[in-house]
């Protein structure tokens, strides 16, 4: 079994599909006696009927707005989660904010088995340049690591001269994190007349991994793969060595929706991923992500016999993913309503120079650089990410409603 995590990934395909259909119809009875949010939202939904996708996609969706307000009237979860007292290890905070728990359960996001297919194995030492600060992009990877009886350096985000030497001196042989940030790491180092060849894999998420970037960490010998992981859910799809799409994580179920509805879609279609959870400790059940994806035929040519998904492929509404960070319509409606000097406002997301970038353009008669100044001092404060800021006179954007334009493309 050295070529799996575990004999789930080889399961027959059938008996994979009855006993997620079984799992999903536990989840959803365990949901709605533990979660007060599901014995509302579920109330008269009986379990036992749950026994067939078409019985799963009648039941209602569950958005990340949902939680929000939900959240909001009951702090810290708004009741969807069960953890308390000492089985709460974490309290986490995503832009919105939205606040997710943390449990003691090895494992717990499942990134284990993301970094097995990767190449990681025990005594690896990995370097982790995933945030550590408030959002768990950090821990998940982590627990993962440690799962597997690998060694971490908690590096988190920037310092990049820092994070070159330290992987200079203590040669890990692997990364996690953006794949931009690991190739900022390699040039920093090549710039300073150090070493990181050490790092021989990667697992990257949290953006796109597009094929030059790609090209460029194979020219240097560095074996990357992607995994498509978020904060509530935890591990989604990953990929393996095949290089085909992203393989759907053995401890989800997974559907494609048309997005704004709860209809299922045609493989091969594109839609909205909607996902139910099978953590005890967050039973999501049919979380609608907001990411683009499509089911591809058949199965992958490394053995394992779960369904695969393209990949992301973009936003069902208009929150953008950027370096790592979800940053929402309400965010870029927060940094207007702090400045009575500018009008409507456009975040627009580009890729550029092999990384993500984000210019707020502003409708203003008079922009000065103090004003310029301020506004992008309250991205980085709102967004968590730095952003540029660009004046434009009034009634030069469209009235179209659009608030992000997210206009990457990666070729």
């Amino acid at each position: 079994m050295s070529d799996y995590y575990d004999n789930l990934e080889i399961r027959e395909p059938e008996r994979r599909n009855r006993e997620l259909i079984a799992a999903v119809s536990s989840q959803v009875r365990y949901a709605q006696h533990h979660s007060p949010a599901y014995a509302a939202l579920l109330e008269g939904v009986e379990p036992e009927r749950l026994d067939s996708p078409e019985a799963i996609a009648r039941l209602p969706l569950t958005r990340k707005s949902e939680l929000l307000e939900l959240q909001k009237k009951r702090p810290p979860f708004g009741d969807f989660s069960p953890l308390s007292g000492p089985e709460l290890a974490y309290i986490f905070a995503s832009p919105g904010p939205i606040y997710e728990p943390g449990s003691r359960r090895v494992n717990a996001w499942r990134l284990a088995r993301a970094m097995f297919a990767a190449g990681f194995r025990s005594g690896d030492l990995v370097h982790n340049s995933f945030s550590y600060h408030l959002t768990p992009a950090g821990a998940m990877m982590d627990s993962g690591a440690l799962a597997l009886g690998c060694t971490v350096i908690p590096a988190g985000v920037g310092q990049t001269e820092l994070q070159a030497r330290t992987i200079a001196d203590l040669k890990p042989s692997g990364y996690t994190g953006t794949p931009s940030f690991l190739k900022i790491i390699f040039d920093k180092a090549d710039e300073l007349k150090i070493t990181a060849e050490s790092i021989r894999r990667a697992l990257v998420s949290g953006e796109a991994l597009p094929p030059p970037l790609r090209e460029y960490f194979d020219a240097r010998g560095v074996q990357v793969s992607q995994c498509y992981a978020t904060a509530d859910l935890g591990l989604i799809a990953y990929e393996t060595e095949a290089r085909e799409g992203l393989i759907i994580d053995e401890r989800i179920y997974l559907e494609i929706v048309r997005p704004g509805t709860p209809d299922l879609v045609a493989d091969g279609e594109v839609g909205e991923v909607v996902v139910t959870s099978l953590n005890p400790d967050y039973p999501l059940i049919r979380f609608a992500t907001g990411d683009l994806s499509a089911i591809l035929e058949g199965t992958s040519p490394c053995g394992r016999t779960n369904r695969r998904i393209k990949g992301w492929m973009g936003r069902a509404d208009q929150t953008a993913k950027v370096r790592g960070m979800f940053v929402h319509p309400s965010q870029v409606n927060e940094i207007a309503q702090r400045f009575p000097e500018i009008g409507r406002v456009r975040l627009v997301v580009d890729w550029q120079q092999q990384q993500d970038s984000m210019t707020l353009e502003c409708e203003c008669d008079q922009g000065t650089d103090g004003l310029r100044d301020a506004v992008a001092t309250a991205i980085r404060e709102i967004c968590k990410v730095r952003g540029e800021v660009r004046f434009r006179s009034p009634g030069s954007l469209p009235n179209d409603g659009k608030v992000i334009d997210d206009i990457r493309r990666y070729e």
